[in-house]
């Protein structure tokens, strides 16, 4: 089962379903001018944001990998960037 969204305008709820379904509803009411829309995920309840450049193909081609898998948010912690830690001493031999 794909992933839930809701997507509000204000106290008004504009859109519901997967993000394929949801982000052109939430592109077409920014496009008609509306302004403060919010779109949560239903599982977690955190807000979800979406990039709405460009064309509605362009939207839905960024919400999915090529895997046919939404994008994985960056892990936690630092970036690998492939240096190695060394013991550094300051005092004389």
């Amino acid at each position: 089962m794909a992933d839930m969204h809701t997507a509000f305008s204000g106290h008004r709820k504009i859109a519901n379903g997967p993000l394929a379904v949801v982000a052109p509803a939430v592109k077409a009411a920014i496009d008609a001018g509306e302004s403060h829309v919010l779109v949560f995920d239903d599982k977690s309840g955190r807000q979800v944001d979406l990039d709405l450049r460009g064309t509605m193909e362009d939207v839905i081609a960024r919400l999915v990998t090529p895997t046919g898998e939404p994008p994985r948010a960056p892990g936690r912690g630092r970036p690998k960037l492939g240096v190695t830690a060394r013991e550094v001493t300051l005092l004389p031999s």
